[in-house]
């Protein structure tokens, strides 16, 4: 082989090296850029009489500097990053509701008792009766906005899950396209790989993972796409969309259902997934807010509301008016939430009424509960946890939910079920009830009308414990609340503290690897440029000794 067409080997190998170079270096701040490099190898010798002589080298191959565990981690704990952002959003809203001790329900609730005090010790004076009236109606607007904010939130929520999962499917569908450019690619050049096809999947795939938490895995080239337990959103070339859809249990709840292929026809069809089943990603943690801290604090405070309306009515029933008659109703309260399965059947048209024990109120228990009919008995799980309450019945007397009378109209058949609320809605029904300050019943029958012994008792449930089996107050009931909004949002704030930590650290470690280093691109810039120069100097030697050789013969 002679001097030329070594030379030639090494000005290819320079320039591709240059070329490389310069793409790291105009790549250097591309988000998902993996750092490519030449190799090179010898392109071998030939055996001469005096020895093998080497042929130049050759180009083998531009890889990407790339390590799928350390890209793995990073995706991994970007996308847990992405869940607890989502999660502490939602939350630092409601612990702002709840951690004012100046406003809100807090002191409201303070004020109507020291109202009832008051009254207790001059339960004649029509002032005082307004001023407790105010106090009252102060105490309801409040407890009424507090859940209206939850109840606002949720909607919200359900509105961020359908933005969430419409633009899950747009990824979805640019991850099938590059799938279907990088088989293309390799199937023209099977040696060698689409760096920069392989580059921006990869960060598509990135992306993705901070909406939901996604596994991977590669086969033929196309990545597949899973979430969940096992559920396929990208399979080779179909990809199987996420649809929000109104839950079957409770149709004012937003969920995310996956794509099945049905057995009828073969055409999609979608299927609710627990919300448990999705982690990681902003979904994930929206997700996980809802059912973890939003269902526990709307339920918790509508016991409060509830054991609030039910303690102090059984009470004011108890006394007498400022004009001798009967104390009725201090407040009003709706009747607890039930909601049929959408798959009920309407054959029986079978209907589920709920009611409040008023007695019972410590009986509250702030869960949701589930009743279903198998064809043959009842039974009340837990929901969503699904822990059963008791042993089936074959009657509805038999079962029972905490604190609720319930009753079933027309026939029920078997697969029906429906999703009780006991205190869902229970801040948002709460009302008050008299509007005539000569109503209040301050007195005891035995008494007469303007003696405040009754306003006494009412006064004094402040601090009795009516509720959580005689272990909670009212003033103790709303502060489990606070504080177990603050602990879920201190402890989102501290696991989003670790996780940021975490990503800077898998961060570091993915671009010492893979990232572009400047200074080192520099250093190549000027080593490559040398070894251009002296493969051009090879070429330029050979010139000058063909020449030479031609003089010779000359």
């Amino acid at each position: 082989m002679n001097l030329a067409n070594l030379g030639l080997t090494g000005l290819n190998a320079a320039q591709l090296r240059l070329q490389t170079a310069g793409h790291n270096i105009n790549n250097s701040a591309t988000d998902g850029y993996n750092r490519q490099t030449v190799q090179v190898s010898s392109a071998g010798a030939v055996s001469t009489g005096s020895g093998f002589i080497g042929q130049g080298v050759q180009v083998d191959s531009i890889n990407r500097s790339y390590d799928s565990f350390l890209s793995q981690q990073l995706v991994n704990s970007q996308s847990g990053g992405a869940a607890l952002d989502a999660y502490g959003n939602q939350i630092a809203q409601v612990n702002n509701l709840f951690a004012d001790r100046t406003v809100g329900v807090s002191p409201a609730l303070q004020k109507f008792f020291d109202g009832m005090q008051t009254l207790a010790s001059s339960p004649s004076d029509s002032a005082v009766r307004q001023d407790l009236l105010g106090r009252a109606g102060s105490l309801v607007t409040n407890i009424n906005s507090a859940s209206a904010f939850l109840s606002q939130q949720r909607g919200n929520i359900n509105t961020q899950i359908s933005t969430t999962v419409t633009q899950i499917n747009s990824y979805l569908d640019r991850v099938k396209d590059l799938n279907h450019q990088i088989t293309v690619a390799q199937a023209g050049n099977p040696a060698q790989p689409p760096n920069d096809l392989l580059d921006q999947r990869d960060q598509l795939v990135s992306q993705l993972s901070q909406l939901i938490g996604v596994k991977t895995s590669v086969q033929g080239g196309s990545i597949n796409l899973t979430v969940g337990n096992g559920q396929i959103l990208l399979g080779g070339d179909t990809v199987f969309p996420l649809q929000a859809v109104a839950s079957a249990a409770d149709p004012s709840r937003t969920v995310v259902a996956y794509s099945a292929v049905s057995g009828v026809n073969g055409a999609m069809i979608p299927v609710e997934m627990p919300d448990q089943a999705i982690t990681g990603g902003s979904l994930g943690g929206l997700l996980s807010y809802r059912s973890q801290a939003l269902d526990t604090a709307q339920n918790e405070l509508g016991r409060m509301a509830a054991g609030l309306a039910m303690s102090v009515n059984t009470q004011h029933d108890q006394g007498v008016d400022l004009n001798g008659a009967p104390g009725t109703d201090f407040f009003s309260l709706g009747s607890p939430k039930v909601i049929p399965n959408a798959g009920n059947s309407t054959a029986g048209a079978a209907a589920l009424s709920a009611s409040f024990v008023t007695t019972a109120s410590n009986q509250l228990t702030g869960l949701d509960y589930q009743v279903k009919y198998d064809g043959t008995n009842y039974s009340v799980f837990t929901s969503p946890a699904g822990n059963q309450v008791g042993a089936a019945s074959p009657t509805l007397a038999g079962v029972g939910i905490p604190g609720l009378s319930l009753a079933l109209s027309g026939t029920p058949a078997a697969g029906d079920s429906w999703l009780v609320q006991p205190t869902r809605t229970a801040a948002d029904d709460l009302k008050l009830q008299i509007s005539d300050p000569a109503k209040i019943a301050a007195a005891d029958t035995n008494g007469g009308s303007a003696n405040g012994v009754n306003a006494l008792a009412l006064a004094q449930l402040q601090t009795s414990k009516v509720l959580g089996n005689g272990t909670m107050s009212l003033n103790e009931s709303y502060s489990q609340i606070v504080n177990k909004v603050a602990v879920l949002t201190q402890q989102n704030t501290t696991a989003s503290t670790a996780q940021t930590a975490l990503i800077a650290q898998n961060t570091a470690a993915q671009q010492a690897v893979s990232g572009v280093n400047l200074n080192e691109e520099y250093v190549n810039l000027d080593n490559y440029q040398q070894q251009f120069q002296a493969a051009s100097r090879l070429i330029t030697v050979s010139a000058t000794l063909f020449d030479t050789l031609l003089n010779m013969r000359s």
